[in-house]
Protein backbone atom coordinates (compact mmCIF):
# COMPACT_ATOMS: atom_id res chain seq x y z
CA UNK A 1 0.00 0.00 0.00
CA UNK A 2 2.99 2.34 0.36
CA UNK A 3 3.62 2.69 -3.37
CA UNK A 4 0.22 4.27 -4.29
CA UNK A 5 0.55 6.62 -1.32
CA UNK A 6 4.04 7.64 -2.47
CA UNK A 7 2.84 8.26 -6.04
CA UNK A 8 -0.05 10.36 -4.75
CA UNK A 9 2.37 12.36 -2.58
CA UNK A 10 4.72 12.97 -5.53
CA UNK A 11 1.79 13.97 -7.75
CA UNK A 12 0.62 16.50 -5.18
CA UNK A 13 4.12 17.98 -4.96
CA UNK A 14 4.44 18.23 -8.74
CA UNK A 15 0.99 19.82 -9.11
CA UNK A 16 1.65 22.29 -6.32
CA UNK A 17 4.97 23.32 -7.89
CA UNK A 18 3.53 23.80 -11.39
CA UNK A 19 2.51 27.42 -12.05
CA UNK A 20 -1.26 27.56 -12.48
CA UNK A 21 -2.61 29.87 -15.15
CA UNK A 22 -4.90 32.63 -13.88
CA UNK A 23 -8.50 32.55 -15.04
CA UNK A 24 -9.60 35.32 -17.40
CA UNK A 25 -11.28 37.40 -14.71
CA UNK A 26 -8.05 37.48 -12.72
CA UNK A 27 -6.03 38.43 -15.81
CA UNK A 28 -8.48 41.24 -16.55
CA UNK A 29 -8.07 42.58 -13.02
CA UNK A 30 -4.28 42.50 -13.38
CA UNK A 31 -4.43 44.28 -16.73
CA UNK A 32 -6.70 46.92 -15.23
CA UNK A 33 -4.43 47.54 -12.25
CA UNK A 34 -1.28 47.61 -14.38
CA UNK A 35 -2.65 50.07 -16.92
CA UNK A 36 -4.15 52.38 -14.30
CA UNK A 37 -0.94 52.45 -12.29
CA UNK A 38 1.77 52.37 -14.94
CA UNK A 39 0.45 53.24 -18.41
CA UNK A 40 2.96 55.16 -20.51
CA UNK A 41 0.77 55.66 -23.59
CA UNK A 42 0.08 59.37 -23.05
CA UNK A 43 3.61 60.16 -21.89
CA UNK A 44 5.39 58.41 -24.77
CA UNK A 45 3.08 60.05 -27.32
CA UNK A 46 3.80 63.44 -25.79
CA UNK A 47 7.55 62.78 -25.99
CA UNK A 48 7.33 61.60 -29.59
CA UNK A 49 5.30 64.56 -30.80
CA UNK A 50 7.69 66.93 -29.03
CA UNK A 51 10.97 65.35 -30.15
CA UNK A 52 10.05 63.88 -33.55
CA UNK A 53 7.14 65.94 -34.87
CA UNK A 54 5.14 64.44 -37.72
CA UNK A 55 5.73 60.84 -38.84
CA UNK A 56 5.38 60.98 -42.63
CA UNK A 57 6.42 57.70 -44.25
CA UNK A 58 9.77 57.99 -45.99
CA UNK A 59 10.75 61.19 -44.22
CA UNK A 60 13.56 61.63 -41.70
CA UNK A 61 10.89 62.03 -39.02
CA UNK A 62 9.19 58.81 -40.11
CA UNK A 63 12.45 56.90 -39.73
CA UNK A 64 12.96 58.41 -36.28
CA UNK A 65 9.47 57.25 -35.27
CA UNK A 66 10.24 53.72 -36.44
CA UNK A 67 13.42 53.68 -34.35
CA UNK A 68 11.69 55.25 -31.36
CA UNK A 69 9.01 52.57 -31.22
CA UNK A 70 11.47 49.74 -31.90
CA UNK A 71 13.68 50.85 -29.00
CA UNK A 72 10.69 51.41 -26.74
CA UNK A 73 9.36 47.89 -27.20
CA UNK A 74 12.88 46.50 -26.79
CA UNK A 75 13.08 48.31 -23.46
CA UNK A 76 9.93 46.48 -22.39
CA UNK A 77 11.77 43.19 -22.85
CA UNK A 78 9.93 42.17 -26.02
CA UNK A 79 11.21 40.35 -29.09
CA UNK A 80 11.17 43.10 -31.74
CA UNK A 81 11.97 43.20 -35.45
CA UNK A 82 11.71 45.54 -38.40
CA UNK A 83 9.80 44.52 -41.52
CA UNK A 84 11.38 46.70 -44.21
CA UNK A 85 9.65 47.49 -47.49
CA UNK A 86 10.24 49.77 -50.44
CA UNK A 87 7.50 52.14 -51.54
CA UNK A 88 6.91 55.06 -53.82
CA UNK A 89 6.87 57.99 -51.43
CA UNK A 90 5.25 61.37 -51.95
CA UNK A 91 5.82 64.72 -50.26
CA UNK A 92 4.32 68.12 -50.94
CA UNK A 93 6.09 71.04 -52.52
CA UNK A 94 4.70 74.41 -53.61
CA UNK A 95 1.04 75.17 -54.33
CA UNK A 96 -0.91 78.15 -55.62
CA UNK A 97 -4.63 78.08 -56.34
CA UNK A 98 -6.45 81.07 -57.86
CA UNK A 99 -10.20 81.10 -58.46
CA UNK A 100 -12.57 83.59 -60.06
CA UNK A 101 -13.91 84.84 -63.40
CA UNK A 102 -11.54 85.11 -66.33
CA UNK A 103 -8.97 87.84 -65.74
CA UNK A 104 -9.94 88.39 -62.09
CA UNK A 105 -8.92 85.25 -60.25
CA UNK A 106 -7.74 85.57 -56.64
CA UNK A 107 -5.62 83.27 -54.45
CA UNK A 108 -7.60 80.89 -52.24
CA UNK A 109 -6.13 79.11 -49.19
CA UNK A 110 -5.61 75.47 -50.17
CA UNK A 111 -3.54 72.38 -49.58
CA UNK A 112 -2.35 69.69 -51.99
CA UNK A 113 -3.80 66.21 -51.66
CA UNK A 114 -1.19 63.48 -51.61
CA UNK A 115 -0.10 61.66 -54.76
CA UNK A 116 -0.91 64.65 -56.92
CA UNK A 117 1.53 64.98 -59.84
CA UNK A 118 5.13 66.02 -59.34
CA UNK A 119 4.31 69.09 -61.42
CA UNK A 120 1.00 70.55 -62.59
CA UNK A 121 0.01 73.82 -64.24
CA UNK A 122 -3.62 74.04 -65.32
CA UNK A 123 -6.14 76.77 -66.03
CA UNK A 124 -9.69 75.65 -66.70
CA UNK A 125 -13.38 76.13 -65.98
CA UNK A 126 -14.81 74.76 -62.73
CA UNK A 127 -17.85 72.48 -62.77
CA UNK A 128 -19.83 71.85 -59.59
CA UNK A 129 -20.24 68.07 -59.35
CA UNK A 130 -22.02 68.06 -55.99
CA UNK A 131 -20.99 65.06 -53.90
CA UNK A 132 -18.72 63.77 -56.66
CA UNK A 133 -20.48 60.39 -56.77
CA UNK A 134 -21.36 58.28 -59.79
CA UNK A 135 -24.92 59.59 -59.74
CA UNK A 136 -23.63 63.16 -60.06
CA UNK A 137 -21.64 62.30 -63.20
CA UNK A 138 -24.54 60.30 -64.67
CA UNK A 139 -26.74 63.38 -64.21
CA UNK A 140 -24.23 65.56 -66.11
CA UNK A 141 -22.61 63.33 -68.74
CA UNK A 142 -19.44 64.83 -70.18
CA UNK A 143 -19.70 67.93 -67.96
CA UNK A 144 -16.15 67.77 -66.58
CA UNK A 145 -14.36 66.72 -69.74
CA UNK A 146 -11.26 68.95 -69.88
CA UNK A 147 -12.44 70.91 -66.84
CA UNK A 148 -11.94 71.00 -63.05
CA UNK A 149 -14.42 69.12 -60.87
CA UNK A 150 -15.60 70.75 -57.64
CA UNK A 151 -16.85 68.17 -55.11
CA UNK A 152 -17.82 68.11 -51.45
CA UNK A 153 -15.83 65.73 -49.28
CA UNK A 154 -18.91 64.49 -47.42
CA UNK A 155 -22.55 64.19 -48.40
CA UNK A 156 -24.21 67.56 -48.97
CA UNK A 157 -27.31 68.52 -46.99
CA UNK A 158 -30.39 67.85 -49.10
CA UNK A 159 -28.87 64.84 -50.86
CA UNK A 160 -31.24 61.92 -51.52
CA UNK A 161 -31.89 59.86 -48.41
CA UNK A 162 -29.52 56.93 -48.12
CA UNK A 163 -26.78 58.47 -50.28
CA UNK A 164 -23.60 56.47 -49.73
CA UNK A 165 -20.45 58.57 -49.56
CA UNK A 166 -17.07 57.68 -51.08
CA UNK A 167 -13.51 58.29 -49.90
CA UNK A 168 -11.75 61.35 -51.31
CA UNK A 169 -9.49 59.05 -53.37
CA UNK A 170 -12.50 57.30 -54.87
CA UNK A 171 -14.08 60.65 -55.72
CA UNK A 172 -10.82 61.64 -57.42
CA UNK A 173 -10.78 58.38 -59.38
CA UNK A 174 -14.32 59.08 -60.62
CA UNK A 175 -13.32 62.60 -61.67
CA UNK A 176 -10.39 61.19 -63.65
CA UNK A 177 -12.61 58.52 -65.20
CA UNK A 178 -14.99 61.24 -66.40
CA UNK A 179 -12.27 63.32 -68.02
CA UNK A 180 -11.54 66.00 -65.41
CA UNK A 181 -8.10 67.58 -65.60
CA UNK A 182 -8.19 68.65 -61.93
CA UNK A 183 -10.27 68.29 -58.80
CA UNK A 184 -11.04 70.72 -55.97
CA UNK A 185 -12.43 69.07 -52.84
CA UNK A 186 -14.35 71.17 -50.30
CA UNK A 187 -13.67 70.32 -46.66
CA UNK A 188 -16.65 69.84 -44.33
CA UNK A 189 -15.09 71.42 -41.22
CA UNK A 190 -15.89 75.00 -40.23
CA UNK A 191 -13.46 77.91 -39.85
CA UNK A 192 -11.37 77.33 -42.94
CA UNK A 193 -9.68 74.14 -41.78
CA UNK A 194 -7.75 72.54 -44.65
CA UNK A 195 -7.51 68.79 -44.98
CA UNK A 196 -4.79 66.71 -46.58
CA UNK A 197 -4.66 62.99 -47.32
CA UNK A 198 -4.19 60.82 -50.33
CA UNK A 199 -6.19 61.35 -53.51
CA UNK A 200 -4.93 58.05 -54.93
CA UNK A 201 -6.75 54.74 -54.59
CA UNK A 202 -3.56 52.81 -55.34
CA UNK A 203 -0.85 54.74 -53.49
CA UNK A 204 0.71 55.72 -56.84
CA UNK A 205 0.78 59.16 -58.44
CA UNK A 206 -2.47 60.30 -60.04
CA UNK A 207 -2.67 62.11 -63.37
CA UNK A 208 -4.41 65.29 -62.24
CA UNK A 209 -3.79 67.87 -59.50
CA UNK A 210 -6.04 67.42 -56.46
CA UNK A 211 -6.44 70.13 -53.84
CA UNK A 212 -8.60 70.88 -50.81
CA UNK A 213 -10.13 74.27 -49.97
CA UNK A 214 -11.96 75.36 -46.83
CA UNK A 215 -15.67 74.87 -46.29
CA UNK A 216 -16.57 78.56 -46.33
CA UNK A 217 -14.63 79.26 -49.55
CA UNK A 218 -16.01 76.14 -51.16
CA UNK A 219 -19.66 76.74 -50.34
CA UNK A 220 -19.38 80.36 -51.49
CA UNK A 221 -17.88 79.11 -54.77
CA UNK A 222 -20.81 76.72 -55.23
CA UNK A 223 -23.23 79.62 -54.87
CA UNK A 224 -21.29 81.76 -57.35
CA UNK A 225 -21.27 78.95 -59.91
CA UNK A 226 -25.07 78.97 -59.96
CA UNK A 227 -24.97 82.37 -61.70
CA UNK A 228 -21.59 82.73 -63.39
CA UNK A 229 -18.79 80.62 -64.80
CA UNK A 230 -15.68 80.46 -62.59
CA UNK A 231 -12.18 79.35 -63.45
CA UNK A 232 -9.23 78.01 -61.49
CA UNK A 233 -5.50 78.14 -61.97
CA UNK A 234 -3.63 75.41 -60.12
CA UNK A 235 0.15 75.50 -60.03
CA UNK A 236 1.93 72.84 -57.96
CA UNK A 237 5.20 71.03 -57.52
CA UNK A 238 5.70 67.90 -55.40
CA UNK A 239 8.32 65.24 -54.83
CA UNK A 240 8.06 61.51 -55.40
CA UNK A 241 10.42 58.55 -55.51
CA UNK A 242 11.20 55.16 -54.07
CA UNK A 243 12.05 55.14 -50.37
CA UNK A 244 12.50 52.55 -47.64
CA UNK A 245 10.12 52.24 -44.71
CA UNK A 246 9.69 49.72 -41.90
CA UNK A 247 6.83 48.15 -40.01
CA UNK A 248 7.86 47.50 -36.41
CA UNK A 249 6.72 44.17 -34.94
CA UNK A 250 6.94 42.87 -31.36
CA UNK A 251 6.05 39.21 -30.77
CA UNK A 252 4.92 37.18 -27.77
CA UNK A 253 4.90 33.48 -28.64
CA UNK A 254 1.76 31.52 -27.90
CA UNK A 255 1.88 28.91 -25.16
CA UNK A 256 -0.22 26.27 -26.97
CA UNK A 257 -0.71 27.39 -30.57
CA UNK A 258 2.44 29.36 -31.45
CA UNK A 259 1.75 29.13 -35.19
CA UNK A 260 -1.61 30.85 -34.80
CA UNK A 261 -1.35 34.65 -34.70
CA UNK A 262 -3.55 37.42 -33.36
CA UNK A 263 -2.31 40.79 -34.58
CA UNK A 264 -3.01 44.13 -32.95
CA UNK A 265 -1.82 47.03 -35.05
CA UNK A 266 -2.08 50.76 -35.50
CA UNK A 267 -0.50 52.98 -38.13
CA UNK A 268 2.46 54.89 -36.80
CA UNK A 269 2.76 57.23 -39.77
CA UNK A 270 0.98 60.57 -40.00
CA UNK A 271 0.61 63.46 -42.38
CA UNK A 272 3.04 66.35 -42.23
CA UNK A 273 0.79 69.35 -41.53
CA UNK A 274 0.95 68.71 -37.76
CA UNK A 275 2.16 65.96 -35.42
CA UNK A 276 -0.61 63.44 -36.03
CA UNK A 277 -1.42 63.11 -32.34
CA UNK A 278 -4.98 61.91 -32.95
CA UNK A 279 -4.42 60.30 -36.36
CA UNK A 280 -2.94 58.03 -35.35
CA UNK A 281 -0.87 58.77 -32.27
CA UNK A 282 -3.64 57.78 -29.87
CA UNK A 283 -4.09 54.44 -31.65
CA UNK A 284 -0.49 53.42 -32.31
CA UNK A 285 0.81 54.53 -28.92
CA UNK A 286 -2.01 52.62 -27.25
CA UNK A 287 -0.74 49.52 -29.08
CA UNK A 288 2.74 50.25 -27.72
CA UNK A 289 1.36 50.41 -24.21
CA UNK A 290 -0.67 47.24 -24.70
CA UNK A 291 2.65 45.57 -25.54
CA UNK A 292 4.20 47.06 -22.40
CA UNK A 293 1.26 45.80 -20.32
CA UNK A 294 1.53 42.23 -21.67
CA UNK A 295 5.28 42.25 -21.03
CA UNK A 296 4.96 43.71 -17.52
CA UNK A 297 2.44 41.02 -16.54
CA UNK A 298 4.33 38.27 -18.39
CA UNK A 299 1.12 37.33 -20.20
CA UNK A 300 1.45 34.41 -22.57
CA UNK A 301 -1.90 33.47 -24.07
CA UNK A 302 -2.45 30.32 -26.12
CA UNK A 303 -1.86 32.04 -29.47
CA UNK A 304 1.03 34.20 -30.58
CA UNK A 305 0.35 37.92 -30.30
CA UNK A 306 2.05 40.45 -32.55
CA UNK A 307 2.01 44.17 -31.78
CA UNK A 308 2.54 46.05 -35.06
CA UNK A 309 3.39 49.64 -35.90
CA UNK A 310 2.31 49.95 -39.54
CA UNK A 311 3.95 52.58 -41.73
CA UNK A 312 2.48 53.98 -44.94
CA UNK A 313 -1.21 53.71 -44.02
CA UNK A 314 -1.86 57.30 -44.96
CA UNK A 315 -0.33 56.84 -48.40
CA UNK A 316 -2.36 53.76 -49.30
CA UNK A 317 -2.15 51.10 -46.54
CA UNK A 318 1.38 50.41 -47.75
CA UNK A 319 2.78 48.67 -44.67
CA UNK A 320 -0.24 46.46 -44.01
CA UNK A 321 -0.52 45.58 -47.70
CA UNK A 322 3.12 44.54 -47.64
CA UNK A 323 2.65 42.36 -44.55
CA UNK A 324 -0.36 40.61 -46.08
CA UNK A 325 1.29 40.19 -49.49
CA UNK A 326 4.32 38.61 -47.81
CA UNK A 327 2.09 36.26 -45.81
CA UNK A 328 0.24 35.22 -48.98
CA UNK A 329 3.52 34.72 -50.86
CA UNK A 330 5.17 32.60 -48.15
CA UNK A 331 2.03 30.62 -47.33
CA UNK A 332 1.55 31.91 -43.77
CA UNK A 333 -1.64 33.92 -44.32
CA UNK A 334 -3.73 31.13 -42.77
CA UNK A 335 -1.73 31.50 -39.55
CA UNK A 336 -3.22 34.98 -39.04
CA UNK A 337 -6.41 34.21 -37.17
CA UNK A 338 -7.58 37.65 -36.05
CA UNK A 339 -6.66 41.32 -36.38
CA UNK A 340 -7.44 44.17 -33.98
CA UNK A 341 -7.05 47.53 -35.67
CA UNK A 342 -6.39 50.65 -33.59
CA UNK A 343 -7.00 53.73 -35.74
CA UNK A 344 -7.94 56.98 -34.00
CA UNK A 345 -9.29 54.86 -31.17
CA UNK A 346 -9.85 55.81 -27.56
CA UNK A 347 -12.20 55.53 -24.60
CA UNK A 348 -13.89 52.35 -25.88
CA UNK A 349 -17.52 51.63 -25.10
CA UNK A 350 -17.45 48.32 -26.97
CA UNK A 351 -15.96 46.45 -29.91
CA UNK A 352 -17.00 45.73 -33.48
CA UNK A 353 -17.38 42.34 -35.09
CA UNK A 354 -15.97 43.58 -38.40
CA UNK A 355 -19.16 42.60 -40.15
CA UNK A 356 -19.17 39.04 -38.79
CA UNK A 357 -22.43 38.69 -36.79
CA UNK A 358 -21.52 35.13 -35.75
CA UNK A 359 -18.80 36.71 -33.56
CA UNK A 360 -21.26 38.86 -31.62
CA UNK A 361 -21.85 36.32 -28.84
CA UNK A 362 -18.13 36.13 -28.08
CA UNK A 363 -17.72 39.91 -27.92
CA UNK A 364 -20.83 40.26 -25.78
CA UNK A 365 -19.62 37.58 -23.36
CA UNK A 366 -16.14 39.05 -23.02
CA UNK A 367 -17.67 42.52 -22.84
CA UNK A 368 -19.66 41.51 -19.78
CA UNK A 369 -16.42 40.39 -18.14
CA UNK A 370 -14.86 43.76 -18.96
CA UNK A 371 -17.91 45.51 -17.50
CA UNK A 372 -17.34 43.54 -14.30
CA UNK A 373 -14.07 45.46 -14.04
CA UNK A 374 -15.42 48.86 -15.14
CA UNK A 375 -19.01 49.47 -16.18
CA UNK A 376 -18.85 53.24 -15.80
CA UNK A 377 -16.94 53.67 -19.07
CA UNK A 378 -17.25 50.39 -20.95
CA UNK A 379 -20.84 49.77 -22.09
CA UNK A 380 -20.48 46.53 -24.08
CA UNK A 381 -21.82 48.04 -27.28
CA UNK A 382 -21.18 45.62 -30.14
CA UNK A 383 -21.31 47.03 -33.68
CA UNK A 384 -21.45 44.93 -36.83
CA UNK A 385 -20.26 47.09 -39.72
CA UNK A 386 -17.38 46.49 -42.12
CA UNK A 387 -15.48 49.24 -43.89
CA UNK A 388 -12.33 50.17 -45.78
CA UNK A 389 -9.42 52.61 -45.73
CA UNK A 390 -7.50 51.46 -42.68
CA UNK A 391 -4.96 48.73 -41.97
CA UNK A 392 -7.54 46.00 -41.41
CA UNK A 393 -8.49 46.19 -45.10
CA UNK A 394 -5.72 44.04 -46.65
CA UNK A 395 -6.37 41.34 -44.04
CA UNK A 396 -10.13 41.52 -44.55
CA UNK A 397 -9.66 41.08 -48.31
CA UNK A 398 -7.98 37.76 -47.52
CA UNK A 399 -10.90 36.68 -45.34
CA UNK A 400 -9.18 37.35 -42.00
CA UNK A 401 -11.67 38.52 -39.33
CA UNK A 402 -11.02 41.78 -37.55
CA UNK A 403 -12.25 43.92 -34.69
CA UNK A 404 -11.78 47.52 -33.59
CA UNK A 405 -12.77 49.36 -30.44
CA UNK A 406 -15.91 51.47 -30.68
CA UNK A 407 -14.59 54.80 -29.47
CA UNK A 408 -16.42 57.42 -27.44
CA UNK A 409 -14.26 60.44 -28.17
CA UNK A 410 -15.12 64.13 -28.22
CA UNK A 411 -16.34 64.70 -31.78
CA UNK A 412 -14.64 68.09 -31.92
CA UNK A 413 -11.22 66.49 -32.29
CA UNK A 414 -12.21 65.05 -35.66
CA UNK A 415 -12.29 68.55 -37.07
CA UNK A 416 -8.51 68.39 -37.01
CA UNK A 417 -8.38 65.11 -38.93
CA UNK A 418 -5.50 65.29 -41.47
CA UNK A 419 -5.10 69.00 -40.81
CA UNK A 420 -2.68 71.47 -39.27
CA UNK A 421 -4.36 71.39 -35.84
CA UNK A 422 -3.86 67.65 -35.14
CA UNK A 423 -1.49 68.21 -32.22
CA UNK A 424 -0.95 66.81 -28.74
CA UNK A 425 -3.19 69.33 -27.01
CA UNK A 426 -6.16 67.34 -28.35
CA UNK A 427 -5.15 64.16 -26.51
CA UNK A 428 -6.98 63.00 -23.39
CA UNK A 429 -4.84 60.85 -21.08
CA UNK A 430 -7.76 59.06 -19.44
CA UNK A 431 -9.18 58.07 -22.82
CA UNK A 432 -5.84 56.59 -23.90
CA UNK A 433 -5.53 54.60 -20.68
CA UNK A 434 -9.09 53.33 -21.04
CA UNK A 435 -8.22 52.11 -24.53
CA UNK A 436 -5.14 50.30 -23.23
CA UNK A 437 -7.16 48.69 -20.43
CA UNK A 438 -10.14 47.44 -22.41
CA UNK A 439 -8.31 46.61 -25.64
CA UNK A 440 -5.69 44.62 -23.74
CA UNK A 441 -8.47 42.62 -22.10
CA UNK A 442 -10.17 41.89 -25.41
CA UNK A 443 -6.84 41.08 -27.07
CA UNK A 444 -6.01 38.60 -24.34
CA UNK A 445 -9.46 37.01 -24.62
CA UNK A 446 -9.03 36.54 -28.37
CA UNK A 447 -5.51 35.17 -28.14
CA UNK A 448 -6.35 32.83 -25.26
CA UNK A 449 -9.78 31.61 -26.43
CA UNK A 450 -10.41 27.89 -26.66
CA UNK A 451 -12.33 28.67 -29.85
CA UNK A 452 -12.09 31.91 -31.78
CA UNK A 453 -15.35 33.80 -32.39
CA UNK A 454 -15.17 33.26 -36.16
CA UNK A 455 -12.82 31.85 -38.78
CA UNK A 456 -11.01 32.99 -41.88
CA UNK A 457 -13.23 32.99 -44.96
CA UNK A 458 -12.26 31.18 -48.14
CA UNK A 459 -12.07 33.14 -51.39
CA UNK A 460 -15.69 32.61 -52.45
CA UNK A 461 -17.01 33.46 -48.99
CA UNK A 462 -14.80 36.59 -48.88
CA UNK A 463 -16.31 37.78 -52.18
CA UNK A 464 -19.82 37.23 -50.85
CA UNK A 465 -18.95 38.99 -47.58
CA UNK A 466 -17.66 42.08 -49.38
CA UNK A 467 -20.68 42.19 -51.67
CA UNK A 468 -22.97 41.79 -48.68
CA UNK A 469 -21.44 44.87 -47.06
CA UNK A 470 -21.73 46.96 -50.26
CA UNK A 471 -17.97 47.25 -50.66
CA UNK A 472 -17.68 45.93 -54.22
CA UNK A 473 -17.98 49.29 -56.01
CA UNK A 474 -15.46 50.99 -53.73
CA UNK A 475 -13.01 48.13 -54.20
CA UNK A 476 -13.50 48.21 -57.95
CA UNK A 477 -12.79 51.94 -58.02
CA UNK A 478 -9.69 51.30 -55.90
CA UNK A 479 -8.47 48.42 -58.06
CA UNK A 480 -8.75 45.94 -55.19
CA UNK A 481 -11.60 43.82 -56.57
CA UNK A 482 -9.87 40.64 -57.77
CA UNK A 483 -12.94 38.62 -58.72
CA UNK A 484 -14.44 38.35 -62.19
CA UNK A 485 -18.20 38.66 -62.49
Amino acid sequence: MKKPILLLFVSVIIFSCTPQKDDRATVFQKINEEALANSKAYETLEEATRTIGHRLTGSEEGAKAEEYTYNLMKSYGLEVEYQPFEVESWSRGELEVKIGPKGRKEAVPSVTLAHSPVEADINAAIVDMGNGLEADYEAKPGAVEGKIALVYIGVLPGSPQGTQNLHRSEKTALAIKNGAIGIIIINQVDDGVLLTGTASVTGSLIDIPAVCIGKEDGMALKETLKNSQQYAEIHMTNQSGLINARNVIATIKGSEFPDEKVIVGGHLDSWDLATGAIDNGIGSFAVLDMARTFAALDLQPKRTVQFVMFMGEEEGLLGSRYMVNQAVANGTIDQIKYVMNQDMSGNPVGFGTGGRPEAEAFFKTVGLEIMAVDSSTFKNQVSNGAGLHSDHQPFMLQGVPYTSPSSNLDRSIYGCYHSDCDDFDLVNREHMVNNVRFSSMMLYALADAEKLPTEKLDDAATKAFLEGHNLKLKLQIGGDWRWED
